[in-house]
Parts: structure tokens; C-alpha cells; sequence
């Protein structure tokens, strides 16, 4: 007697069902190869394609392996007068008083103190601006496509470097501090507004609606259902901004705007790379200080409750004991 094929068998192959199902996947696994085989090819093309503007780049700059090759036992050289040498109880060790009696004879304290000024002077001089074109900006305050006005004025100050402002500012205060100022200020305007901007597009609405059916007007509304809760997120990355625009007054000061970049520049014209090695400490000595303080205003800001509150002076104090444990782990 012959084996009966399962209950139903015959008249799923008779009516193609399971030919059907095969037919199916088979499709399916062709389409998935044929999509890999794509990813592939689009992926040999990026690279194709990425090194050549890599070569590309290296030619139009001139960079090339061999000049290195040959600058670099001058740059050795030069090492020594960077860090230049002495002994301490009879150890090799590097010359810091030499650092020291530069640091106070070209008064680089007073230099820090002009660099700084800058950079919060410009920080503060641009928050009205940055205020003002990041809530315009926004697309819950001005209606979609105006709001474009606002942002295209963000995106072109913030495609204009400092730097550049600051050339463009000569005219108006020639090459000094007061130059700087303005730089700052204009760029704080664009990159610290499109921040704001950012923030207030992610704020939910419940907020909003009630103050709304308070009957408030607009500016109510735009006051205590929208910046208010964004209030801390402003303060932390006006802290941010603040880190930031200290180094660019340094890097302004490379042009005669003053301060420490002035003084590095001035120095290294003249070849002194023991006075710029004092300089360059002096600004990483400057730039970690407001880093770490802008660092731990984020930090008190934060809404987490395990945030570790660690004071300034604190954070000084056990900054290297964080980086051993960090670099080594807990044991």
C-alpha cells in the first residue's frame, strides 16, 4: 500500500501554495544579496573616492613625507630651548625658573588678565544677540518660512570666523582689544543662538498649552511656558561658550588684539621658543582653569541626583588622583 501524503498536502501543491512560499524566499534572499552587493560597491567607491581627496589634499598643501624627514632633527633642536635644560639636586630636569623670570619681567599675568577680559566682555556683549535670534529663530515663535530669516543671519555670522570678524572690525577700532570685543561678540551672536535655537525646539508642550489657557499673551508665553525650561540648558552653554571664546581671544591676540596671543606672537618672530614654551603655559594654565569651571557650573546644572558635587579648588586638588584611576581603573 502506498504512503498517504500528509492531510491537505496534495491540495497545497495543487494549488501552488507551496511553490508559492519558495518562490518567495528565493526572492527575498536575491534581494538581500543584491542590496549587500550594493552596500559593498557604494563602500569601494567612498573609499576610492575619499583617498583621493586625501591625496588630493596632501599635493595642494605640500605636504609631503620628505620635508618632514628633513625638518624634523631641527625641530629636535629646537627641543632644548623649548624645555630648556638644568639639574635639580644633581637630577636632569627642565629649567622652570627660566619660564618663571620671563612670566614676570614680560608681566604675563597682566597679559592673562587682558585675554580673559576679552573673551567674557565679548561673551557678555553677545548674549542680548544671541538671545534675541535664537528665540526668533525658532520655529514655535516665528512661523515656518520666517523663521529662516533669523537662522540664515545665524548660519552667515557663524560661517565668518572670529578671527575673520575681527580683521573686518579694523576699520572701526584698528588692531587692538577693543577689536577683539567686537569679534567676540559678533560670534558669540551666531554660535551661541543657534544653540538656543536648538534647545528651544526640543521643549515639550504641555508647558506651553498651559500658559496659554491662562489667556496669557505672546510674550508671557514665550517667557514662562518656553524659556523657562530652558533655563539651565542657556546657563550651561553660555559656560560653554565662554570656554570657548577664551581661546579664541588667544587665538585673536596672534593678530595684535592683545593679551597672551600678542605676546606668543611676538616671540615667536623672534625666534625665542624658551619665552613662547612660558607663554603656550601660561595659556594651557588659563584655557584648563575656565574649561574646569565651566565644567563644574554643567555639572551643578545637571538634573541627575548622583552628579558628583565637587567644588573648584576641589576638583584642582583631586584632578590627578581622578586621572591615574581613570587611566589604571580601581583596584
Amino acid at each position: 500500500m502506498s504512503s498517504e501524503s500528509p492531510p491537505g498536502g496534495g491540495l497545497r501543491a495543487y494549488f501552488g501554495f507551496a511553490e508559492t512560499g519558495t518562490s518567495d524566499v528565493d526572492r527575498k534572499l536575491t534581494e538581500l544579496k543584491r542590496r549587500k552587493t550594493v552596500r559593498r560597491l557604494w563602500t569601494a567607491l567612498g573609499v576610492i573616492v575619499g583617498g583621493w581627496l586625501f591625496l588630493l589634499s596632501l599635493q595642494t598643501a605640500e605636504f609631503t613625507l620628505a620635508q618632514l624627514t628633513t625638518q624634523f632633527p631641527f625641530f629636535v633642536d629646537a627641543l632644548t630651548e623649548y624645555f630648556p635644560p638644568t639639574t635639580y639636586f644633581g637630577i636632569p630636569f627642565v629649567d622652570v625658573g627660566q619660564y618663571w623670570n620671563f612670566i614676570v619681567e614680560a608681566d604675563l599675568f597682566q597679559a592673562s588678565q587682558v585675554t580673559m577680559a576679552i573673551a567674557f566682555a565679548g561673551t557678555v556683549l553677545g548674549l542680548p544677540g544671541a538671545l534675541l535670534f535664537g528665540i526668533l529663530a525658532s520655529e514655535r515663535v516665528v512661523p515656518y518660512p520666517f523663521n529662516f530669516l533669523f537662522r540664515g543671519t545665524m548660519s552667515l555670522i557663524r560661517a565668518i570666523p572670529a578671527l575673520v570678524w575681527a580683521l573686518i572690525f579694523i576699520p572701526l577700532g584698528g588692531v587692538s582689544p577693543f577689536t577683539g570685543v567686537l569679534a567676540i561678540m559678533v560670534d558669540t551672536t551666531g554660535y551661541l543662538g543657534r544653540l538656543f535655537t536648538d534647545e528651544l525646539e526640543e521643549i515639550a508642550d504641555g508647558p506651553i498649552e498651559g500658559v496659554e489657557s491662562t489667556g496669557a499673551g505672546s510674550r508671557q508665553v514665550i517667557s514662562f511656558g518656553m524659556l523657562s525650561q530652558v533655563f539651565r540648558q542657556f546657563i550651561a552653554w553660555i559656560a560653554f561658550d565662554l570656554e570657548h571664546n577664551v581661546r579664541v581671544a588667544i587665538t585673536l591676540g596672534l593678530i595684535g588684539a592683545g593679551g597672551l596671543g600678542l605676546e606668543l606672537n611676538i616671540q615667536k618672530q623672534t625666534f625665542n621658543y624658551t619665552e613662547m614654551m612660558a607663554c603656550i603655559i601660561l595659556v594651557v594654565v588659563l584655557a584648563g582653569s575656565v574649561e574646569l569651571a565651566s565644567q563644574r557650573v554643567r555639572s551643578y546644572l545637571r538634573d541627575e541626583d548622583d552628579v558628583e558635587k565637587t567644588g573648584v579648588l576641589e576638583a584642582f586638588v583631586t584632578a590627578p588622583r581622578k586621572i591615574v584611576e581613570s587611566a589604571g581603573g580601581r583596584r
